[in-house]
């Protein structure tokens, strides 16, 4: 009786305990998602947030947050908790309590006390090799609990007595007029309180020990990935809010409103009108637009892929299924990854002195497309020899045994199984070319905008000659624009167009908008074509 009363006992213990480790949890992730959320601005610390004043509401929150996470550890070392600390807290611990303390107590030495640049560096080492030491000798669960759940509490507390309020700035003193303020370091400081702190809750709440650091680590990745998450969607909605306004600037909707378009011999008209995207610039327009830029950027990454893919997929086959693995392909696979990892700026330059005097020695679209193309090359070499090595040889070994020849099991099996692989390769070789500037710059931009309503008319443009090679192509050898270099123009130039003159940012903005458009619209094409590629090995 004794044994299953005290059973009980513990069991309505530990289910009391975990509930204040997971709400600990929990405190760390909205702490983690309003400091976010102040570094982007969408919560300010000057306003109050549901009444609360945003430092006020942080302040609190590190207090509770570091009080729950101390309360764990200390129950755990006087036998109140159940757990299964180690007898150390670990380098990791050590580490992270040693470093947080230094910039907590540097940062104290130097600014509050005044003993400048040497005193907080001397102090920072005191603290923060006084907490790397105690945390590493004491037992896991006071040593991962209290020298860093001290570190939200401590925070919060100096939020609260508005030590560190909205107004507050510290000079640093350099040379360079610098100085940190309060908009930066209440939201830094919150981040990384609550990071740690919840790091801490998480292992006291799997009892520590293995546990423990499992459940730690756990946490760790997922806030970080849920911030990178978050740093993704709240860039793109900082476009789309800046950007919007400019982009539907003279915008018209309904039947008849647009220009007129002849396709297939039939003209229509089109029911919408945005001049942003469906007009040039030219004097007489009553709204500029970034048309021939939007053209200019979609033949370019075009031509891009039609000269590297099948360039790229031919060197990976060769590589992959003929050549001997050896000094030679250890070569190329050396040269492959330097080239792919080789700055666009070098690769404009290549351009700039190779292609250019080869094409009529004046800028031109031909020379960005394969200056271009050469960028994303070795990408997809890469890429598509992984995937093709990949494919199991028994794919291979099936084939022979059927008596198919080399190049059709090639073509017939180790092709359709690797596209996939090789498909996000390209995707991402596309999203790095068709936001590049600086080969364009020097490659193929003939200005910063193309007047009026004129757009690159690759396909239109070719026709037939009585001299080799008996096609020509006079729209591939004209300079034209693009998005990227248009906004960079557009940024150095600290101007605007048209009706943007009195907010010269709303064309920016919208230039970035569309440009953004335009690549997340590539990505939609390549990762339909991968689960196109992937649907159909499913069910052959």
């Amino acid at each position: 009786m004794a044994g299953a009363t005290q059973s009980k006992l513990v069991e309505r213990e530990t289910t009391g305990t975990d509930a204040v480790a997971g709400i600990a949890v929990g405190l760390s992730a909205v702490l983690f998602a309003l400091s976010i959320a102040a570094l982007f601005e969408l919560i300010t610390i000057s306003e109050p947030v549901a009444g609360i004043p945003t430092v006020s509401l942080l302040g609190g929150l590190l207090v509770l947050l570091g009080v729950a996470v101390i309360s764990f550890g200390v129950g755990s070392r006087l036998g109140y908790v159940e757990t299964t600390p180690s007898s150390s807290a670990g380098l990791i611990a050590a580490g992270v309590a040693g470093v947080s303390w230094f910039v907590v107590a540097g940062g104290f030495a130097s600014q509050t006390l005044g003993l400048g640049t040497v005193g907080g560096i001397g102090g920072g080492v005191v603290i923060g090799g006084g907490a790397f030491v105690a945390t590493v000798y004491a037992r896991e669960d006071v040593g991962s609990t209290i020298p860093i759940g001290a570190i939200p509490l401590l925070t919060g507390l100096v939020f609260l007595t508005n030590f560190i309020g909205p107004e507050w700035i510290w000079d640093l003193g350099w040379e360079q007029s610098a100085s940190l303020t309060a908009e930066f370091v209440i939201p830094v400081a919150t981040l990384f309180s609550a990071l740690f702190a919840g790091w801490a809750a998480a292992k006291a709440y799997g009892g520590f020990g293995a546990r423990g650091r499992r459940m730690g680590a756990y946490t760790l990745v997922y806030l970080n990935a849920i911030s990178i998450v978050a740093f993704l969607f709240i860039l793109v909605a900082f476009v789309v809010v800046q950007g919007v306004p400019g982009v539907l600037t003279g915008a018209q909707f309904g039947a008849g409103v647009g220009p007129e378009t002849t396709l297939f011999g039939f003209t229509f008209t089109w029911p919408l009108y945005v001049p942003f995207v469906m007009n040039g610039v030219a004097l007489l327009n009553d709204f500029q637009g970034v048309l021939p830029a939007i053209v200019g950027t979609f033949w370019l990454v075009v031509g891009a892929v039609l000269f590297a893919v099948p360039l790229g997929i031919g060197a990976a086959v060769f590589l992959t299924e003929y050549a001997e693995r050896g000094r030679f392909t250890q070569v190329v696979e050396v040269a492959t990854n330097g080239l792919w990892s080789t700055p666009s700026i070098v690769f404009g330059l290549f351009g700039f002195a190779f292609l250019i005097p080869r094409f009529g020695n004046q800028k031109s679209l031909l020379s960005g497309m394969l200056t271009l193309g050469f960028m994303l090359l070795p990408l997809v070499v890469i890429t598509s020899r992984e995937a093709m090595i990949s494919v199991p040889d028994e794919y291979r070994d099936a084939s022979v045994a059927l008596g198919v020849s080399k190049w059709q099991t090639i073509r017939s099996v180790v092709l359709p199984a690797a596209l996939p692989g090789v498909v996000t390769g390209v995707i991402l070789g596309v999203g790095r070319i068709a936001g590049e500037t600086a080969p364009i710059l020097l490659t193929m931009a003939g200005g910063t905008f193309v007047p009026g309503a004129q757009t690159v008319d690759v396909i239109g443009g070719f026709e037939f000659t009585s001299a080799p090679p008996f096609v020509a192509n006079p729209e591939l050898l004209q300079a034209t624009s693009a998005l990227p270099y248009q906004l960079f123009a557009l940024i150095t130039a600290g101007v605007g167009l048209g009706d943007s003159v009195a907010d010269p940012t709303g064309f920016r903005w919208a230039t970035a908008l569309v440009l953004l458009i335009v690549v997340l619209s590539f990505y939609a094409i390549g990762i339909a074509t991968r689960y196109y590629f992937r649907s159909k090995l499913r069910y052959e």
